[in-house]
């Protein structure tokens, strides 16, 4: 290939990013984890408030008529093995699934890869706000709603008892970062790849929200919240630009290869 026969790139710039430093993606993420550890740790205490606000955000799910989660949990009930894999996807997907996005993504696309774990900084930062001016019970903990703690009664369970659990906080119910996170994988997952089945990323956060819900870990009005907050944080950090490559491969049509041929335009 000569210079009469090199392809044009666009505007100079090149189809595919540069990937960033490992050893710093590494401690950013890790940074990132680490900071909504220790941020809802920090936000411990307030058993009294967050029980009240608990009582508070039941009666007003029920107020609006959003479906009342006992029947998400009656469905479980019906099965042992249901609950003991809800308990476990609750125990064991969270963190695992969010990193094996980040990695895919690192690898394969580094420019969604900076826009996703950005919008997870600014998601994981505004939630940890929350604990601290609205501690909140999680439903396992309300008497008379007829729920039951399904990972103290079926296992596996993450949590010890409220009062020597010193590992995590238990009373930062809302927003729920398991739905938000799940939901921003499927978000990142969808505009990443060009499947036509890729509309299917987004049983991930459908199964979790089941899940939260069904293990009575969380109320509907979590999962809303943290909805919210993700869109906040969709629009705030600017999404990557789909390159030409990328375009192609959404259309199913083959990249276009334009020749800059001298003397063409004489």
């Amino acid at each position: 290939m000569n210079s009469r026969t090199e392809p044009a790139e666009a505007d100079g710039e090149p189809e595919t990013p540069a990937r960033p430093s490992l050893i710093r993606e590494f401690l950013l993420v890790a940074g990132l984890f680490l900071v909504y550890k220790l941020g809802r740790q920090l936000a411990t205490g307030h058993t009294a408030e967050a029980f009240r606000n608990a009582r508070h955000v039941w009666h007003l799910e029920r107020g609006v008529h959003l479906p009342h989660e006992t029947a998400v949990q009656s469905a479980l009930l019906h099965d042992g093995t249901f609950v003991h894999l809800a308990n476990t996807y609750y125990a064991t997907v969270h963190f695992p699934a969010t990193l094996a996005f980040l990695v895919w993504l690192y690898l394969r696309q580094p420019a969604h890869y900076v826009w996703a774990r950005r919008v997870l900084a600014v998601l994981t930062t505004a939630a940890l706000v929350l604990p601290f001016t609205f501690p909140l019970a999680p439903p396992r903990m309300l008497s008379g709603t007829g729920l039951v703690d399904t990972a103290r009664v079926y296992g596996p369970s993450v949590y010890g008892p409220p009062t020597s659990d010193h590992l995590s906080n238990q009373f930062a119910a809302m927003p729920s970062l398991h739905f938000g996170w799940a939901l921003m994988v499927a978000i990142g997952l969808m505009a990443a790849t060009r499947s036509r089945w890729r509309g299917l990323w987004l049983l991930h956060p459908l199964v979790t929200l089941l899940v939260i819900v069904g293990t009575a870990n969380h109320y509907w009005l979590d999962a809303i919240v943290a909805t919210a907050m993700l869109g906040l944080a969709l629009a705030v950090v600017p999404a990557p630009h789909r390159t030409a490559r990328t375009a192609g491969r959404g259309s199913g049509l083959p990249k276009p290869r334009e020749a800059v041929l001298a003397g063409a335009g004489r």
